[in-house]
C-alpha cells in the first residue's frame, strides 16, 4: 500500500488507505488492506505532521518481501538499495544511505552495524514484519540526526499491543522463487493466558542458492578489463590464464558466492489492561551469507608478511552473523488532563559477525548497545497537540583481526526533542526542535570527540478544497560524524577497500526545504513533493584513485553540498467490470546531489531518475496486476566511478483468496523481471558484478487467523 503525503519533517501521520481500495470488502483488523490506515511512527500517534510517508504491509508487503529490508522496499517511491548482496542490503532514501537513514524496529534501532558498511546485513527479518512505515526526508528531531535523510520503521507483534480476540491469533507466511532457489517461511503465534495476560512466540528461516542474473555478470568496464588483461596475458604466452580471463569476463547466470542462510527465534510476553500495557521480549538472528569477489582482486597485509607479501582472500569471503536481543515497551493511561500518556521503549542487543576468508576467522566485529526513549504525549487542546520526550543511546563496538579498518569505539548520545502541532480551520502550523549530546571516542588511540547539535523545523499545510491540499516546511538538521567516519584507517575484507577517516571532522549541518501538493477525489489521488537540502560540511566517501595493501582507498571528505529532487505518486480508478475495479497507478522519483567546496562534482552512488507504472484488477477474490519500471542511465558521477546503465524491468502478479467471505489466506504468484534483463543499481558498491537477479518467478502462501 503506497501513499505519499505532505512536504518536510517526516513522523507520524494518520493516512488513509491507497486511492480506491475503500471499493473492496472490508478486512480484519489482522489483514490490514482496506481500512484506514494509522501510521504509528514511536509515540505519537496522532499528531498530523507534515512528511511524506508510505506505509507497506498486507498483501503488498507479502509480495515484496526479499531477504534483507532494502530490496523489500525498493518498489516505494524515493526508496532504492544498497544491494552489496542478496545478504545485506540497506534502503537509500532520496540518495541517503548509512549514517543519514535510520532502520527501526518499532522506533529504536536495530543495534547492528549495517550503518557502518555496506557488507554489514540489518538484523531483522523482513519475514517476522507485519508493517513498514517509510519516512522520507528530514525526520532528525523524532528519530535523531542520523535520520536526516529519512526512516524506515518495522514493526512486529513481539510484545503483543492486544488481546486475541479468539484467545489464540496465528500468522505465517512461506514461498519459494527461482531466480535464487530461495525457500522461506515465517510463523507466529499470540495465546492469551488470561485476559490481560499475552504470550507470542515467532520464527522464521529463508534459505537461498546462488541468485541468477539476467545477463553478463560484469557489467562493461570491468568485462572491457577482463578482455584487456587476457590480451596481455596471451602476448606473454600465458594462453591457460589468458582463456580463463575471457571465460570469466563473458560469465552469465549465477553470481557466484551470493547464496545465504537465516533464521529468527523471539518470544514476548505482555500485560494490558485499562492503565495502558507493558511487555517485553527476547529474540535471537542467525546468518550466514556469502560476500561476492571483485574478479582479479587480491590484497596483502605487512605485519609478518613474507618477501612478496602474505596473500589473503584464498578462498570466498562469508560472513556469519548473530544477534540477541531484548526489548521493553509500556504505555500509560494519564487521563484528561494536560498529557494523555506516558510511553516508554527501550532495547539491548548484544551482536557479532565473522568476515570468513575461505576457512580461516578474518575479522570479528562485535557491537553491544542499548538505546531507550520516554515520551509524554499530549492532549488535545482547542487544536493544540504534541509529545515531547528524552532518547538516550550507548554504542560498543569493536573489531578484533587482521583486517580490522576501524579501532574499537564507545558513543554515547543524549537527546531532547519536542514536536508541537496546531489546527485551526483549514490551516495547521507545526514546529519540533532536537537538542543531542554525542561523546565518540576509541581508547587505543587516545581521541575523543564532543558534539553538540541543535535541530529544529516549522512547517504549515492549508486546505484549499476538500480534498486539496498544499503544504510547506523548513528545517535545519545538524548531525556529529560516526566513529567510522573519524576513525577508520586499514583494510577492508568484505568490501575490498583500504578505508580511511579523518579524526578531525566537523559536525554536518544542513538547511531543508520541502513543498508538497496533495489531490484525491472519489476516482483519482495524486502526489507531488519536491525538496532540497543545502549542506555545511558534508561527510562522504569516494575513491582517491590511490591503492594501499593492493586495494582501492576510499577516504572520508567535507565539503559543501547541494541535494535536491522529486517524489510523485498517482493513481485512478478507470473502469469496473464485471466485479472488478480496473485503476492505474504511476510513480516517479529522481535526485540529484553535487559537491561544492570548490569542486563542482556529483556525489556517488546516486540513484537516476526512475519512473514505474502499474494496471491492477482488484476484485473480491482475485487480484491481478501487471507493472513496468524504467530506470535511467546514471552518468553523473563522481570521480572514479563508473556509470550505470539504466534498464527497464516488466512484472506480473495474481493473487487468489480461496476462502469465501474471508480475505485471512492468500496464495500469490509473481513474475518479476519477466524479460530477464541485465539491471544493476546505481546506489551499490558492488554494482559492476552483482547484478540484481534475472527472471525470478515466486509462490508466496500468507494467512492470518
Amino acid at each position: 500500500m503506497r501513499l505519499l503525503s505532505s512536504a518536510g519533517f517526516t513522523f507520524a501521520l494518520i493516512l488513509s488507505a491507497p486511492a480506491f481500495a475503500q471499493d473492496r470488502p472490508a478486512d480484519n483488523d489482522d489483514v490490514h488492506t482496506g481500512e484506514p490506515i494509522i501510521v504509528t511512527a514511536p509515540y505519537v500517534r496522532s499528531l498530523d505532521i507534515l512528511g511524506n510517508v508510505s506505509v507497506l504491509e498486507g498483501d503488498e508487503l507479502a509480495r515484496d518481501i526479499r531477504g534483507q529490508i532494502g530490496d523489500s522496499l525498493t518498489r516505494q517511491a524515493g526508496v532504492s538499495a544498497t544491494s552489496f548482496t542478496p545478504g545485506a542490503s540497506r534502503p537509500v532514501l532520496r540518495g541517503f544511505s548509512g549514517e543519514r537513514v535510520r532502520v527501526l524496529t518499532d522506533g529504536i534501532g536495530s543495534i547492528d552495524v549495517s550503518n557502518t558498511s555496506a557488507d554489514h546485513a540489518v538484523t531483522i527479518d523482513p519475514l517476522t514484519v507485519e508493517r513498514i512505515e517509510i519516512l522520507r526526508g528530514p525526520a532528525v528531531l523524532l528519530f535523531g540526526s542520523q535520520a536526516i535523510g529519512g526512516a524506515v520503521n518495522l514493526f512486529d507483534r513481539r510484545i503483543p499491543r492486544k488481546v486475541p480476540e479468539d484467545h489464540v491469533h496465528i500468522d505465517a507466511i512461506g514461498g519459494y522463487a527461482t531466480a535464487a532457489d530461495d525457500r522461506n517461511a515465517g510463523a507466529s503465534i499470540d495465546v492469551a493466558l488470561s485476559p490481560q495476560l499475552v504470550a507470542h512466540f515467532d520464527g522464521s528461516w529463508r534459505k537461498t542458492g546462488d541468485v541468477r542474473s539476467g545477463g553478463f555478470v560484469y557489467a562493461p568496464a570491468l568485462r572491457d578489463e577482463l578482455l584487456h588483461l587476457a590480451e596481455h596475458e596471451a602476448e606473454e604466452g600465458h594462453a591457460e590464464e589468458a582463456a580463463e580471463l575471457t571465460e570469466q569476463a563473458r560469465s552469465r547466470g549465477k553470481v557466484a558466492n551470493t547464496g545465504s542462510e537465516t533464521w529468527t527465534a523471539a518470544g514476548g510476553l505482555s500485560l494490558i489492561n485499562e492503565g495502558g500495557q507493558l511487555g517485553i521480549s527476547v529474540s535471537y538472528f542467525d546468518s550466514n551469507y556469502g560476500v561476492p569477489s571483485r574478479p582479479g582482486t587480491e590484497h596483502h597485509h605487512e605485519e609478518g608478511e613474507e618477501e612478496g607479501g602474505h596473500e589473503h582472500g584464498e578462498g570466498p569471503v562469508t560472513i556469519g552473523l548473530k544477534q540477541w536481543r531484548a526489548d521493553l515497551r509500556g504505555e500509560v493511561e494519564m487521563g484528561d488532563g494536560f498529557f494523555d500518556k506516558l510511553r516508554i521503549r527501550a532495547g539491548y542487543a548484544d551482536y557479532e559477525h565473522t568476515e570468513f576468508e575461505g576457512d580461516e576467522v578474518g575479522t570479528v566485529f562485535t557491537n553491544r548497545g542499548v538505546e531507550g526513549r520516554l515520551e509524554l504525549a499530549q492532549n488535545d487542546h482547542g487544536g493544540w497537540r504534541g509529545a515531547s520526550g528524552v532518547q538516550y543511546s550507548h554504542r560498543d563496538f569493536n573489531a578484533i583481526g587482521a583486517e580490522a579498518f576501524v579501532p574499537r569505539n564507545l558513543t554515547d548520545q543524549f537527546a531532547l526533542f519536542t514536536l508541537q502541532e496546531w489546527q485551526t480551520g483549514p490551516l495547521g502550523i507545526e514546529a519540533a526542535a532536537r537538542f543531542e549530546s554525542t561523546s565518540v571516542r576509541a581508547p587505543t588511540l587516545g581521541i575523543e570527540r564532543d558534539f553538540d547539535t541543535f535541530s529544529g523545523a516549522i512547517g504549515a499545510n492549508y486546505e484549499l478544497a476538500e480534498g486539496v491540499k498544499f503544504g510547506v516546511s523548513v528545517a535545519r538538521a545538524v548531525r556529529a560524524p560516526s566513529a567510522e567516519e573519524l576513525f577508520s584507517n586499514g583494510p577492508h575484507i568484505a568490501t575490498q577497500s583500504f578505508e580511511v577517516g579523518d579524526p578531525d571532522l566537523k559536525r554536518e549541518a544542513s538547511w531543508g526545504a520541502e513543498a508538497s501538493f496533495k489531490l484525491r477525489t472519489d476516482g483519482f489521488a495524486l502526489s507531488l513533493a519536491a525538496y532540497s537540502n543545502w549542506f555545511d560540511d558534508f561527510i562522504y566517501a569516494n575513491a582517491t584513485g590511490e591503492e594501499e595493501d593492493e586495494l582501492p582507498v576510499f577516504q572520508y571528505f567535507q565539503r559543501d553540498a547541494r541535494v535536491w529532487g522529486f517524489e510523485a505518486e498517482a493513481s485512478a480508478r478507470l473502469a469496473q467490470v464485471g466485479g472488478f475495479n480496473i485503476v492505474a497507478d504511476a510513480t516517479a522519483d529522481m535526485t540529484r546531489a553535487k559537491i561544492k567546496g570548490g569542486l563542482d562534482q556529483h556525489a556517488p552512488r546516486i540513484p537516476p531518475l526512475r519512473l514505474l507504472g502499474g494496471l491492477e484488477a482488484q476484485g473480491e477474490r482475485i487480484d491481478a496486476r501487471a507493472e513496468v519500471e524504467w530506470t535511467d542511465d546514471q552518468t553523473r558521477i563522481a570521480p572514479f566511478e563508473t556509470p550505470t546503465k539504466g534498464f527497464t524491468l516488466v512484472n506480473a502478479s495474481i493473487s487468489w483468496r480461496p476462502l469465501p467471505d474471508s480475505r485471512n489466506l492468500t496464495l500469490s504468484l509473481a513474475a518479476n523481471n519477466i524479460f530477464d534483463v541485465e539491471a544493476r543499481r546505481h546506489a551499490s558498491f558492488t554494482k559492476d558484478f552483482v547484478p540484481l537477479a534475472g527472471r525470478d518467478i515466486r509462490i508466496t502462501a500468507r494467512a492470518s487467523f
